[in-house]
């Protein structure tokens, strides 16, 4: 009897400390990297003036984003987040490097942008109306009911002709 009570003492103390362990590794963070984390080493390389847009895929790779209208200017868009269990992702870091070319594809410019000058942005909640019958479910069930059963007959009508 004491033996059963100590195996069902220690089976319990056992199961305890296994959902403890598992309970706290769920609530482990989850690191993500998105984009081109790029190296500010490589970064430094490019130097306004000396380098086209050939070498500067060389040394960063492809470009996140490439303006489509007016000025010629490459996006290396990149950034680390952190996730606990079901919460929105923190944002740790933030890093948008701005490379700028003239017309001839030779470097002018390069700008590193961190998290700092970013700007939240709230997205506007109104709706746009639209024109039309505003109809329930059921007045669109009930306003089919005729309507397909004429249709065939005319159907029918210009068949035999």
């Amino acid at each position: 009897m004491v033996i059963k009570r100590r195996i069902f003492k220690l089976s319990t103390l056992f199961l305890g400390a296994s959902l403890l362990a598992l309970s706290l590794s769920a609530c482990e963070s989850r690191k993500n990297t998105r984009g081109n984390l790029l190296d500010p080493e490589r970064v430094e390389d490019i130097r306004p003036g000396e380098l086209n847009r050939d070498e500067v895929v060389e040394i960063l790779g492809s470009p996140s984003s490439i303006t489509p209208f007016g000025s010629d200017t490459w996006y290396y868009i990149s950034q680390r987040t952190e996730t606990y269990a079901f919460f929105a992702p923190k944002v740790l870091e933030r890093q948008i490097v701005v490379v700028s070319f003239d017309k001839k594809g030779k470097v002018t410019k390069v700008d590193t942008v961190g998290l700092e000058q970013g700007r939240e942005i709230i997205p506007v909640a109104r709706k746009t109306p639209t024109h039309g019958n505003k109809l329930t479910v059921l007045e669109q069930l009930i306003g089919n009911l005729g309507r397909f059963k004429n249709a065939n007959k005319n159907a029918a009508k210009e068949k035999d002709q």
